[in-house]
């Protein structure tokens, strides 16, 4: 069988392990038909990776939550107990004046309240960047999901084709009935041997066979894809055969929108860098019971308290500002070659397609030809049959290869359709509606 359709077979075994991690179908329900469209809507529904997306969501409402309460203000519990090896004395007297002695052991508890004036859009920034980090995952998981079309596709198309291939077999069946009932007839009459029915009634139980084997892929296909699209899919559900497609689109890729997300974080990061060298000015409050509080000249247990504004200026990040904007120079840059390697092997992979289609209608436009012929052929030796002019064996031979000429036009049809949708996904331009 040829490449396209016998990759089908190949993944049978990775899907069947992978279907098992997904939720059982419905008994209650079931399917008489389905579109390659709903296959894919459902499939995305039903894949459990979905869930995931509101649960991205959830945690960008807490981080952008989190960030605006840096506008609130920050209240900073604080407690000290020290004893120091000397505490501050008067080396004269003033008579008529006591002068006060300290203890080397003073205590402090206080407690002081925080209000961000300007933080030099630092909190604005926080909240940018847990939005833009939502967009990244949920785009990640967009691309993971996007892979489910293939797997729809292998699954789909094979089913299609095997129903294809049924067809075709009845047809065999019936051509071999057919010679079966004229051989059994000269059978009857002394003009053939007995050996001419045996050699047509084992060429149809090997008929037989193959559509055991048949109807056992496409019971296997059938499951695989029912456990995707969550649906009880039997031998009697039918998937309809969707119309062609241009191979033609741009690129739409759901990677092409997450590498620009990506691209929207590091610009947040390179923006950061400039905030950190900003000043931050803040409101404070700040009440306590300490000994000796406010008042040096007191060794007393005393409350207070004190207010006002004050400025922080960090100004250690120069030190590695130059190297900070290298790094994220050198991010992007990555971020680039990705983009770009993924569009030139997306651009290979849609060359490798335009050909194998192009081959396929070259193929095709031969089919017919091929079946004229071989049908003409049968024909005529079924005329000889009949007549005793020629053997059950190459009435078989000729059956046989009308029948291989329109298993190839099947093939080569449905490997031609898959195909195009091949294309169609390659390129992000799947309609799921």
């Amino acid at each position: 069988m040829a490449k396209t359709i016998s990759r089908s077979h190949v993944y049978i075994a990775t899907l069947l392990a992978t279907a098992f991690f997904l939720p059982r179908p419905l008994l209650s329900q079931q399917a008489t038909a389905l579109t390659i469209n709903e296959a894919y809507q459902l499939a995305r529904k039903n894949y459990p990776l979905i869930r995931q997306r509101e649960l991205l969501a959830k945690t960008k409402e807490y981080s952008v939550s989190n960030a605006a309460k840096g506008y609130l203000p920050a209240l900073n519990i604080n407690g000290q107990a020290t004893y120091q090896s000397d505490v501050t004395n008067f080396p004269f007297k003033i008579p008529g004046f006591t002068v006060p002695t300290y203890s080397k052991d003073q205590y402090k508890f206080y407690g002081q309240i925080d209000q961000v004036i300007y933080d030099g859009g630092a909190i604005q920034n926080q909240k940018h960047a847990a939005e833009v980090n939502e967009m990244v995952e949920q785009q990640n998981l967009e691309v993971q999901l996007y892979a489910l079309y293939d797997r729809v596709n292998q699954l789909y198309f094979g089913s299609l084709l095997i129903d294809e291939q049924l067809k075709q077999n009845d047809l065999l069946k019936a051509d071999i009935q057919n010679g079966l009932g004229k051989v059994s007839a000269q059978v009857a009459n002394g003009v053939a041997y007995r050996s001419s029915a045996d050699e047509l009634s084992a060429q149809l139980l090997q008929a037989e066979q193959s559509r055991v084997e048949l109807l056992a892929m496409k019971k296997a296909y059938l499951n695989m894809l029912g456990l995707f699209v969550n649906l009880q899919l039997d031998e009697t559900a039918v998937l309809e055969k969707p119309a062609p497609v241009q191979a033609t689109g741009p690129i739409n890729r759901p990677e092409l929108l997450m590498y620009d997300y990506q691209k929207k974080s590091y610009d947040l990061q390179d923006k950061m860098l400039d905030i950190q060298l900003r000043p931050k000015f803040s409101l404070f409050f700040q009440g306590g019971y300490a000994r000796p509080a406010l008042n040096p000249l007191s060794n007393n247990f005393e409350w207070y308290y004190l207010g006002g504004i004050k400025m922080n200026w960090n100004l250690g990040s120069l030190y590695t500002l130059k190297n900070q904007r290298q790094l994220l120079d050198i991010n992007k840059q990555t971020l680039g070659i990705q983009k770009e390697t993924f569009l030139f092997n997306t651009r290979l992979t849609q060359s490798q397609q335009n050909a194998d289609i192009a081959k396929y209608t070259a193929l095709i436009s031969k089919d017919g030809a091929i079946i004229a012929l071989r049908e003409s052929v049968k024909k005529a030796a079924n005329a000889q049959l009949e007549n005793g002019a020629l053997s059950a064996h190459d009435y078989i031979t000729q059956v046989n290869a009308e029948d291989q000429a329109r298993q190839s036009l099947i093939l080569h049809q449905m490997q031609m359709l898959q195909a195009e949708y091949n294309y169609q996904n390659t390129t992000g331009n799947i309609k799921t509606q």
